[in-house]
Parts: C-alpha cells; sequence; structure tokens
C-alpha cells in the first residue's frame, strides 16, 4: 500500500513541483489541500484544483479559513494595535501559521504518514510550518523537497516539462502574496537597502481622488459598523472597508525586518483596511483606556506581534496575552471619523460613552472639577519628592 503524504498546494511552480514528484518518483498517494485565508476567489480556487487533480493527486480540499484566522489572531492584532516595527501588519506571517494549523489537522484527518509543504531554506515559512506539524502531529515526516534537494527554479520548470505537465512558468516580475490582512509585494527593489517600487507593481492602484469622509464603529474592540452599514461578522467589515479604502492607494509602505533565521529582510505591502483599522482602534483606545492599560497593552503587543511573526501562536503565554487583550477591549467601543485621500487618510476624532476626556471632569489646560490648585501644589512636591532627595543627598556628597 502507498503510503500517504498531505500536502500544502497553492497551485505554483513550487507545489506543482512536489506533487509530481511524489506520485512518478516516490509513488505516494498525494492529498494536496489549500487553505484560503481571504486571498482566493471562487475562479482561482477551482483553477488550483483542476490543477491538483492534472498532477494526479488522489484528493484536493480547500478549508475556507477566514473566519478561524480572524477568530484567533487577526482579533489579537487589532486588540494589540501590532504593527511590526511600527510599520507592518503581519500580513503574510499570521496566515502562515494559519494555513499550518489546518495542514496538520487535514494529516491527522485522513491519517498520513507524512506532511509536505513547498518552502525553501532561505525564507520564514519553512520555520513556521515545520514548527507547527512537529507540534500539532509529532512523529509525521515532514518532506520538502525543494529545500532538502536544493532544486533552482529551472531545475524544477526543466523537470515538470519533462513530465507533460502545462502551466504557466514564466515567473512574475513581483510576487503578490494575497491575504484579509494585506497583501505583500516583492521584488528587486526589495532585494536590496534602498529602493521603493513603482506605481505599476502595487496590486490595487490609485481610482479614487476624491477625499472622502467614513465613519467606523468599534464595539469591545472589534470593527462591527461602516458608515450606516452594520456587519456581525467583523470578517465582512474588513473586506468592505478595503473594497472603500484600497482604491485611495492607502496603507502602502516597505516593511524592514528580521527574519527567524537571522537576516534582515525586506517586503513591500499594501493593507489599507488593516493599517486604517489599527489606527482607528488605537485612537479610540487612547481617549476611554487609562494611561497604564495603555502603557502595558503597548509593551505586550510588541512581544505578541514579535512571537506570532516566529510562528509561536501554540506557545501558552499568547493565550495570556489574548486574555488580558480582551479583558482590556470592554470599554472600547465607539465611533471614529476618518478622511480617505490619495495615498493617505486622516483621523478627525472619535465619540464614545467611555471617552474619559469628558467635560464634567474638567477641560485640559482651562478647567478642572476635581481638585484645587492647593491639591496640585501639594501633590507636586511629593511626587518628586525621592528625586529631591536623590539631588539632594548628590549634591552635598559631590561637595565634600
Amino acid at each position: 500500500m502507498s503510503k500517504k503524504v498531505v500536502i500544502g498546494f497553492s497551485g505554483g511552480l513550487d507545489t506543482s513541483y512536489c506533487v509530481k514528484y511524489f506520485t512518478d518518483e516516490k509513488h505516494y498517494e498525494v492529498h494536496s489541500i489549500i487553505v484560503n485565508t481571504g486571498g482566493f476567489s471562487n475562479e482561482e480556487l477551482k483553477r488550483i484544483e483542476e490543477h491538483a487533480y492534472k498532477l494526479g493527486v488522489a484528493s484536493h480540499i480547500c478549508v475556507d479559513a477566514t473566519k478561524s484566522y480572524y477568530d484567533s489572531i487577526i482579533k489579537y492584532l487589532v486588540f494589540g494595535n501590532v504593527l511590526k516595527n511600527n510599520t507592518y501588519p503581519l500580513s503574510v506571517s499570521a496566515e502562515r501559521v494559519s494555513q499550518a494549523l489546518h495542514i496538520a489537522e487535514h494529516v491527522k484527518k485522513i491519517g498520513a504518514d507524512a506532511v509536505a509543504h513547498g518552502s525553501t531554506g532561505a525564507g520564514n515559512d519553512q520555520v513556521r510550518f515545520d514548527m507547527i506539524f512537529h507540534i500539532m502531529i509529532p512523529g509525521v515526516e515532514i518532506i520538502t523537497p525543494i529545500r532538502d534537494m536544493q532544486l533552482s527554479r529551472q531545475e524544477e520548470i526543466d523537470y515538470l516539462k519533462s513530465k507533460g505537465v502545462q502551466m504557466n512558468f514564466e515567473k512574475s516580475v513581483y510576487s503578490i502574496n494575497k491575504g484579509l490582512w494585506g497583501t505583500s509585494v516583492g521584488g528587486k527593489e526589495t532585494l536590496s537597502s534602498n529602493g521603493m517600487l513603482p506605481e505599476d507593481a502595487w496590486p490595487t492602484q490609485l481610482s479614487k481622488h476624491n477625499p472622502e469622509e467614513i465613519k467606523l464603529h468599534f464595539e469591545k474592540g472589534e470593527l462591527k459598523g461602516i458608515n450606516d452599514a452594520h456587519f456581525d461578522n467583523p470578517v465582512e467589515a474588513i473586506q468592505y472597508l478595503q473594497s472603500i479604502a484600497g482604491p485611495f492607494a492607502v496603507g502602502r509602505d516597505i516593511h524592514v525586518g528580521d527574519t527567524i533565521i537571522g537576516i534582515k529582510g525586506r517586503v513591500g505591502f499594501e493593507a489599507a483596511a488593516p493599517v486604517i483599522i489599527i489606527k482607528a482602534h488605537h485612537a479610540l483606545e487612547k481617549n476611554v483606556l487609562t494611561k497604564w492599560q495603555l502603557t502595558l497593552k503597548s509593551q505586550l503587543a510588541d512581544f505578541y506581534g514579535n512571537w506570532l511573526h516566529e510562528g509561536q501562536l501554540l506557545d501558552p503565554v499568547m493565550r495570556d496575552i489574548e486574555a488580558f487583550f480582551t479583558s482590556s477591549q470592554q470599554n472600547v467601543t465607539g465611533d471614529v471619523f476618518i478622511q480617505l485621500m490619495p495615498y493617505r487618510f486622516q483621523i478627525y476624532g472619535i465619540e464614545s460613552p467611555y471617552d474619559l476626556m469628558s467635560s464634567k471632569f474638567g477641560k485640559y489646560g482651562e478647567m478642572n472639577t476635581g481638585w484645587t490648585g492647593e491639591d496640585v501644589r501639594g501633590f507636586s512636591k511629593i511626587f518628586g519628592n525621592q528625586t529631591a532627595i536623590y539631588h539632594a543627598v548628590k549634591n552635598s556628597t559631590d561637595g565634600k
């Protein structure tokens, strides 16, 4: 009986090679799976399925993981206002972890002997996939032909052509990876430390030129309304916001970061909805949370984003941080007012029943109702007392 192998399948060159290699050279029973985290249309998924069967898979499934991706990861990226290196909304790294988890579940479901992915030995994805598989399906063999045999792109093409495989072998000038939480864009300009992607490299082109005002409504930290539209499912709200804001070409940037394997990397991305949501959510939080809630959240968010980027979603400390994030969102309800313009947006302000700037307690720089000037005079002396003692002792000692 042939061994069963499950392969995470995108339909691209690397995973197409893997399927043909397993069926023709290793005589495995190949079962392909594509995990959709919001980046594929129905037409694209259909084409990928047809391609998989032409290559010789025994079965192919598509898992729509968009909602679970939001519930288990994206929600907490919003709660934490997570932007890696204050720039990148973790568009690709977060979805790779989600995809690996669903692939591992499929391995268990069909009782496969091995699992495979098309990663090379040069990037982060190999670590994310391998680590999740080691944790979720220990003992299952992990096979990575592209990495293990150090195959060049041309070697893969030559092999597939020799097998009569017909597909588009032309390498795109720019590599595009689209998902619910943004789209990454890689090209020659991102291979060095200096260079910006040209206008025509961005998947979403500028098509809106007149400024547009929008209102985002959050309920306990989750986006539930845009203008007059209400959404029970925040995934739909994200997609709707993307359709409104994307044509303004906002949310574009180039991220420079540290890879898991210890080198620096540079990638372009466009993420109109994610960047606007995070900035709007943070603006609302600044009005409704206390100083120390904001301070501690910021520290935890930095750790959470880095640890997720490195594939460590399953570390139990992540559940602890998520519990804190969730608790902190109880009063994060209200409206955020934004103006969209070509290549940029501006947050005008917020309205919330939990706004701590309420005039009932005073107006900054003008008046107060909770204390007197004498109260502040005494507080200022006490608040700086230990530092005053330090300087008094230092001056008397230094003067000897």
